[in-house]
């Protein structure tokens, strides 16, 4: 896992698409669906961590460039 839509895909394995409108709320959102995904143990910690990782990286990176 290495890209946003690697994270993406890995949510419509479970039939989750998330799309609001708004990229960091999309974000954020998909960051929550990891999170259940993990404390239900259908994904290993190592995909948690990485996608986790990407998730708040990317926000950042928006959010600093709104600023």
């Amino acid at each position: 896992m290495k890209t946003i839509y690697d994270i993406q895909q890995l949510l419509k394995r479970f039939g989750t698409i998330i799309y609001i409108g708004d990229r960091v709320a999309d974000l954020e959102l998909m960051e929550e669906e990891v999170k259940e995904l993990y404390k239900a143990q259908f994904i290993d910690t190592k995909d948690y961590q990485t996608a986790i990782l990407l998730l708040r990286h990317e926000a950042q990176l928006l959010r600093e460039k709104a600023k």
